[in-house]
Order: C-alpha cells, then structure tokens, then sequence
C-alpha cells in the first residue's frame, strides 16, 4: 500500500510517499481502504520526536490516528459491520495516512457527512464529548469553551448546543463569524476575559472546557469558581496542579455512534478548514503546526 512515512523523527519534510506493508485486523479490529484521514496534534508532535519519551514509536512510522473508509476485512469476533460498510474512527497513534487502516473503534459514518467532514470527526468528537461529559448536566448552563473554533473546540460548541447549554466561545477575531454560526457567542481569549464575560453572561459562567492549553486555566477557575467546574483536554500538567478534570481521548465506538447520530440528525457537522492530498502531507503538517485553525486538517488519500 501507498503511505506516507517518517523514518527518523524530525520537521515536516521528513515524510515521505512510499510503498508500506499491508496491515491486518487483529480480534476486534477491522480494516478500511482509507478515503480521509484527520491531522491532529499529536500527529505531528509524535512526528517531531517531542513525545519519544511518553509514547515511543517504532520507525518508519505512518502518521495518524482517525480516518474514514470502507470495509475491506474483518478480524475475529467483530459484530454489526460488514465488508463495504462506510465507516469513521480511530485506530492506533500511527497509522492512518495510507490506502489501508486499522480501526479499533468506530460507528457508521452519516450520510450527511463528506468523506472529508468524516475523517475530522473521530479524534474530535470523542475528546470533546469526553471533556463535557466531565462536567456533567448541560442543559440550561452557561458553558464557556477556550479555544472554540479549532477542530475539538468547534465539535464541542455543537455538541454543547445541541445539548441545550448557552455556550460563549474564545477565538481570535476572525473566528468570531464562525463561532457565532455554530450557535456560540464569541469573545477573544487572552487578558481582560473575566470583564468581557461579565457583558455576556450578566449571571455568570457555570462551567468551562478548555482544549487550547492557552495558560488561561488558572483564569477559567476563578470565572467559574470551583476547578471541578472546569475540564481541560489540553492542558493537563496545569489542570493536574489545579485539580481541574484532565481528560483524555479514548478509542470509544459508544462515543463515536453518539456523534454520529447528531450528524445525522443535522446538529454536529465536523468543520474543515482544508483539506490536502496525501503528497501534500508535509503542507499539511506544516499547516497544523502554526495553529490557530478553524476546524480541523485533513488527507485526503
């Protein structure tokens, strides 16, 4: 199979379009000819060498962790999937940038969703439903989300929405617009936060998710007033320190199936801000690093 690959950790311009062996599915696992596949942070982290010591990868590595395909096998005791079933989900930390994928999680994708939204859904959708879920009941709070627009910020403002929450969402100005069509009220984060919800939210935050890692935790405490009233997927030296909830991503099919449904049901559409060919992924990293996106990056293969 085609792939792009790292062979020694490093920039962008590390990776390479190269031939890869084919892989299998183990029990419970199944295996997609990928369409899509999502960049992550940790996608390009993992590529950078930043996370040898916490997560060591075996080289050449095949960046990815989420993608969309079509079912081409199946590993043993797997139930309620068949060979040519469109799918969306989660594998490995490696592995998704190539024509073939391991998925050890994932749900129908809808038909409301591009292959392209598809494959921006699975690491999002669950690490955002986890970080809200930490925080409990939604409806009829005022939820504050730092870092509203990226691709887990912006799942996370439909999925609060969609739950009933009023959501105020932290962006660089640009983003407002964006914010303000997936049913947020946008503010700018950074100094001066606590005055400007005052404006918005006369009666206060009730609870904050943060997926930035913007240094801001210390300021989400104090708005809300408790730190268990705070999440933090991004963050989580500082929320550890804080005793915020530190949530991380799961390979949930549960989750998966949940943000599916809302997809179908028109009140969850991932957010792409651009999509790249696969021999374009060097661009496309390069386009992660800088931050500040609007929705998320994906590869189309």
């Amino acid at each position: 199979m085609r792939a792009a690959r790292f062979h020694e950790y490093g920039g962008a311009e590390s990776l390479v379009i190269e031939q890869a062996p084919d892989p299998h599915p183990g029990s419970g696992e199944i295996r997609v000819r990928v369409a899509a596949a999502g960049v992550n942070p940790i996608d390009w982290k993992l590529r950078a060498g930043s996370l040898r010591q916490l997560i060591p990868l075996e080289l050449p590595a095949i960046p990815g962790r989420d993608a969309v395909g079509v079912v081409d096998e199946i590993g043993d005791g797997v139930h309620g999937v068949s060979i040519g079933d469109r799918v969306f989900g989660l594998g490995g930390v490696t592995g998704a940038t190539a024509e073939l994928f391991i998925l050890s999680a994932w749900a129908h994708a809808p038909d409301t969703w591009n292959d392209e939204q598809a494959a921006g859904a699975g690491l999002a959708s669950v690490t955002a439903m986890r970080g809200l879920n930490a925080l409990g009941p939604l409806a009829g709070r005022t939820l504050l989300i730092e870092g509203a627009a990226g691709g887990v910020g912006s799942a996370a403002v439909e999925m609060a929405v969609a739950q009933g929450a009023t959501v105020i969402g932290t962006a660089g100005e640009r983003n407002h617009e964006f914010l303000t069509s997936l049913g947020a009220a946008p503010t700018t984060y950074g100094p001066g936060l606590a005055g400007r919800l005052s404006a918005l939210a006369p009666q206060g935050v009730d609870i904050a998710l943060d997926t930035a890692a913007s240094g801001s935790l210390d300021d989400l405490v104090a708005i809300t007033g408790d730190p268990k009233r705070v999440a933090t997927v991004a963050d989580h030296a500082g929320g550890q320190r804080l005793g915020t909830h530190v949530v991380n991503a799961e390979n949930d099919s549960a989750l998966l199936s949940a943000a599916a449904e809302l997809g179908r049901q028109g009140r969850y559409t991932p957010r792409v801000e651009k999509s790249y060919p696969l021999e374009r992924i060097a661009d496309a990293h390069a386009h992660a690093e800088r931050g500040r996106t609007r929705g998320k990056i994906v590869i189309c293969i």
